[in-house]
This record gives structure tokens, sequence and C-alpha cells, in this order.
């Protein structure tokens, strides 16, 4: 399992199981409004990753002879717990190749559904072109950033908020 869109500014977070040797493919996503205050605050979002993991083994059924290879990122630490607590085998991963590339490619093409241009969206460090993309679209952008973030704090909100009473100053005139 592996996730993308964690170290993002905008949207959730993608969750994408990969089944070996059948390569059967199950990606779920992790809303926005769980990065949101009050839900940030609550860590809304590990409930949310663990409800994904249960459906993941729901529809993928794996035996107790399956290995779970889960990624060592932090969105997914409550999923290891769960799955080593219903007595499967979960080795902590860096997770590379096909499984990374489809989930990556599930949170890209979610940037692109709501409206993020494709080439804001083309590699790993992009937090810079989001935000530059949200302060462009306040009234759409906003409500798809992680707000509950610092980085929000210290960097978006200021920009956005100067953009738009440029942008509204430029209109009374």
């Amino acid at each position: 399992m592996d996730d993308a869109g964690w170290g993002d500014l905008i949207l959730g977070v993608v969750i994408g199981a990969l089944k070996l040797p059948d390569h059967k493919y199950m990606e779920r996503r992790i809303p926005t409004q769980s990065f949101q205050p009050p839900n940030f605050e609550n860590k809304r979002y590990l409930d949310d990753a663990d409800k994904i993991s249960e459906e993941i083994v729901d529809v993928m059924r794996p035996d107790e002879e399956n290995r779970f290879k889960v990624c060592s990122g932090y969105v997914l630490s409550s999923v290891r717990r769960y799955l080593e607590n219903r007595g499967f085998t979960v080795e902590k991963v860096e997770i590379t190749g096909e499984l990374q590339e489809r989930v990556e490619k599930g949170f890209m093409d979610w940037c692109v559904e709501v409206g993020v241009p494709l080439e804001k969206t083309g590699n790993r460090r992009r937090f810079w072109k989001f935000l530059k993309w949200v302060a462009e679209k306040p009234d759409v952008g906003e409500k798809l950033v992680k707000t509950g973030w610092k980085s929000w704090n210290q960097n978006g909100e200021t920009k956005c908020s100067k953009r738009r009473r440029t942008r509204n100053s430029s209109l009374e005139l």
C-alpha cells in the first residue's frame, strides 16, 4: 500500500494497493476536509486511512499468508497497526515501481479533475506551483487546500489574501 498527496498543499491523499501476482489495483481518496480544521487537529485522516484499508482487505480478500508491504509514511501508520491487529504480516517499506506510479497518477488525475492544469502536477516538488495556482484562483482553490497545515498558515493564506486585495482594489477603479 502507498499514498500520494500527503506533502502537497491541495486536496487530500490517495491511498492505493496492488495485489500481486495478478496486479489487481485499488485506490481510494481521503477527502480534503480531513485536512482542514477541526478535522485536521483531530487527525481524521488517520481514521479515513483505516476505513480505506478495511475496504481494501474486504475487496482484495488477502489470506493470512499474504504479506502487506506498506509505505513508511505517517498517513499510513494507523493502517499498519490496523493490518497487524487483523493478523496480517506487515512490512514497513519505501514503495517504488508500479504501485508508486499508479498511486501518484491517481493523485494527478484528481488534481486535473478539480481544474489544476496538468503542467502543475508534473513533479514531486509542486508545493509552490500549487500555491501560485490557489493564489490565482482563490474562490476555487482555497476550498481545496489543506488549511490545517502550518505551511498554509505561514505561506499560502497571506499570499492568497494579498492577491485577493490586489484584484479587488483594481476592480474598484
